[in-house]
């Protein structure tokens, strides 16, 4: 993202290692990210300064994503946020009917989690109309990224990584 204007991206999810794990992702792909524990929280951000996208989780105490997700289409201004649905009650009885809702009359782009790093960011580069500029992680974010690869690999799929490594 180089030559691009830096995106901001608002991630609200009520769980502490969720909105890391979330924001690490986006940061190693360049984005400027913040956070918020509910729907108040985010309502609060957004009406201080709007994000360029919004990666909402539904099931929050005090203040849902579905309820924020309403309250920003009420205002002008707000409603015209990409918003990305991220949850892992789609199909349970805590959030099944307001992510039903949300799909039919919100914004109808969702995860469910777990979700993986390169399909969240991809998610949201799509959502932000970024989807043909190729990302460029930070190198931190790459060497995560290939660790957890090795992490799982076989002895000849180690071999062969060297060697493409070794070739370059």
């Amino acid at each position: 993202m180089s030559d691009a204007v830096v995106k901001r991206i608002l991630v609200v999810d009520d769980e502490p290692d969720v909105r890391t794990y979330l924001c690490t992702a986006l940061e190693d792909a360049g984005f400027l990210v913040e956070t918020a524990s509910d729907g108040l929280e985010a309502l609060e951000s957004i009406r201080r300064e709007p994000p360029d996208l919004i990666s909402l989780d539904l099931v929050m105490p005090r203040h849902s994503g579905a309820r924020l997700y309403h309250e920003l289409q009420k205002d002008k201004k707000l409603s015209k946020i990409p918003v990305l649905i991220v949850t892992g009650h789609a199909r349970d009885e805590m959030g099944q009917a307001d992510f039903e809702e949300m799909t039919m009359s919100g914004p109808g782009v969702y995860l469910e989690k777990p979700v993986r790093p390169v399909s969240y960011v991809s998610a949201v580069r799509r959502l932000l109309g970024l989807e043909n500029a190729e990302p460029e992680p930070a190198p931190e974010g790459l060497r995560r990224e290939l660790f957890q690869a090795m992490s799982g690999a076989d002895q000849e799929a180690l071999r062969r990584a060297l060697d493409a490594l070794k070739k370059k």
